[in-house]
């Protein structure tokens, strides 16, 4: 969701938060699975789109797959009455009928809001009404908000503290927190999504405020740059992520834009490596059979639905190749080797240093593409065309 304005806040980490980073949440054990309405309508969405693409999710195999939720991003609201009730607008006529109908499909219903007086699209936003929008969500049977920064920095922050970082980070966890109190309030299990671009260390506080992922960076594009420097700023975060909290690198554009397969099989792959929520934001009913079976690749998604529910790791890069990895149950490992050099031409030879890895001797894997299995030893020259990937499942390394 694109912002109304950007402020570059200082790190200012409170400490009784910080203390409570790893509270558990029985909510989101393992990454939310689902698609957003932003990445292909944008403000354009309306209650067919989401009937449509619920439908879609079924009869594509997404459900079986995983995918559960269907997320309404911004552009549904309408006004406030007298009474402070928040209506949906002419596109949503009725939306407890549109969550109906997305649960008879076995799916869920996510929906979004803002901390502001406005959203990002200039909408209402939830600012006074927190209590009050928390309750409705819940009498529709929403099941996911994405709570959307925006229109808060110049309202609220830069209003009431406007040459004072450290208060303005008080005030937006203050507001973040209030409709995590709220949605906790109602009963009602439902998946609390922050995105406020990761200032301030987020993932450091948002846990304690019931917060079950957090935006780590701006807004994700559909090309190949966009995709790569945000995969780079997820280094170190990985201590952060656990079962019922995530890094949140933004939603998936497989699908969308002019990503290559390669491109598209890299970022689906890194994004299930980092235990993203995978949030698809592509056109579901006129989706290609090579964009589905990406979406849709088991052995790739049990990567990021794995119960340990560690974030890869980056391990080391040689030239233009880097190097990631991450624990599984049971004592396996999943290894992913990227080429992230742009030459079209060159497929960087690269022979894998395995006691890096803490591994040694060969090692029996799974190219999780390719499905085939193979011994994975130092010797062995891996090339790789530009911004491809070979990812694997190491079996047990005890």
């Amino acid at each position: 969701m694109r912002i109304l304005g950007s402020l570059p806040l200082a790190v200012f980490a409170l400490a009784s938060v910080s203390a409570m980073a790893q509270m558990p949440s029985s909510i989101a054990q393992t990454p939310p699975m689902g698609w957003n309405s932003w990445n292909y309508f944008a403000g354009k969405v309306t209650d067919k789109n989401i009937r449509d693409s619920a439908d879609q999710i079924v009869a594509s195999g997404m459900k079986d797959a995983g995918y559960i939720y269907v997320n309404i991003d911004d552009t549904w609201e309408g006004e406030r009455d007298a009474n402070g009730v928040l209506h949906t607008n002419s596109k949503f006529p009725d939306m407890k009928a549109l969550a109906d109908y997305v649960h008879s499909k076995g799916l869920k219903l996510g929906i979004y809001s803002s901390p502001g007086p406005k959203t990002c699209a200039n909408f209402e936003g939830s600012l006074g009404h927190e209590e009050q929008d928390a309750k409705m969500y819940a009498e529709w049977g929403i099941d996911y908000l994405k709570y959307d920064l925006c229109s808060f920095i110049p309202a609220v922050m830069q209003k009431q503290a406007p040459h004072d970082k450290a208060a303005q980070m008080r005030l937006m966890i203050a507001a973040y927190d209030k409709m995590g109190k709220a949605l906790k309030a109602t009963g009602r299990p439902i998946v609390y999504s922050l995105c406020q671009y990761g200032w301030d260390s987020v993932w450091e506080w948002a846990p304690a405020l019931g917060g079950n992922s957090w935006r780590t960076t701006g807004d994700i594009e559909a090309r190949w740059q966009s995709v790569y420097d945000i995969l780079e700023q997820q280094k170190g975060l990985e201590t952060y992520a656990g079962p019922g909290h995530w890094n949140d690198p933004d939603m998936l554009e497989v699908g969308n834009g002019k990503l290559s397969m390669a491109e598209s099989r890299t970022h689906f792959s890194m994004w299930a490596m980092l235990s993203a929520p995978l949030l698809a934001g592509n056109d579901l009913p006129n989706m290609k059979p090579e964009i589905k079976a990406i979406l849709t690749n088991r052995d790739v998604i049990a990567i990021n639905q794995d119960s340990l529910g560690h974030q890869a790791r980056f391990i080391y890069s040689k030239g233009e190749v880097e190097v990631w990895a991450r624990d599984l149950k049971d004592g396996a490992k999943a290894i992913a080797i990227i080429n992230v050099g742009s030459d079209l031409y060159s497929t960087h030879p690269f022979h894998i240093d395995l006691p890096r890895l803490g591994l040694h001797g060969s090692q029996h894997a799974k190219d999780l593409w390719t499905g085939k299995d193979l011994d994975l030893t130092s010797d062995m020259a891996i090339e790789l065309p530009s911004h491809d990937i070979l990812l694997l499942r190491i079996a047990s390394t005890k």
